[in-house]
C-alpha cells in the first residue's frame, strides 16, 4: 500500500502501490503545466465508509511513497482514462484498473450475429 503526502496534512493518504504508480503519471504530468484539478476516492473498507476530494495545486508540495522497490509496468489506457477525467469537471476519481480490452468481451448473440 503506497501512501500520497499531499501538503501539510497530518494524514497520509493510502492508495495501493499499483494506482499510486498510475496516479503519480498523471498528476506529475498535470503540475508540469501548472495545472490545479481534483483528486476523489472512497475510503478503504477499514476507515469506514466515505470518501475524500483533494484539491492538487502547484504551490501546495507532493510526494509519492511506494512499498514496492521496483515500479510496476504501466497500463496505457488507464493513465488516459486518469488523464482525462482529470480534464473534466468532477477531476480525478480513482477507478479501477481495466484488464483486458473491452471489444474482447462479447456475449454469444454478438458472436453469432457477427458471423453472418
Amino acid at each position: 500500500m503506497g501512501i500520497l503526502h499531499y501538503g501539510s496534512a497530518a494524514t497520509p493518504i493510502h492508495i495501493d502501490d499499483r494506482a499510486l504508480a498510475h496516479l503519480k503519471v498523471v498528476v506529475v504530468s498535470k503540475l508540469r503545466r501548472s495545472e490545479s484539478f481534483t483528486v476523489s476516492w472512497q475510503h478503504p473498507e477499514d476507515d469506514g465508509p466515505g470518501r475524500s476530494t483533494i484539491w492538487v495545486h502547484p504551490s501546495i508540495p507532493v510526494r509519492f511513497e511506494f512499498d514496492e522497490p521496483v515500479a510496476p509496468e504501466l497500463n496505457r489506457e488507464w493513465i488516459e482514462e486518469l488523464a482525462h477525467s482529470a480534464n473534466a469537471l468532477g477531476g480525478i476519481t480513482l477507478i479501477a484498473e481495466h484488464v483486458g480490452p473491452v471489444e474482447d468481451i462479447c456475449d454469444d448473440e454478438d458472436d453469432a450475429s457477427a458471423k453472418k
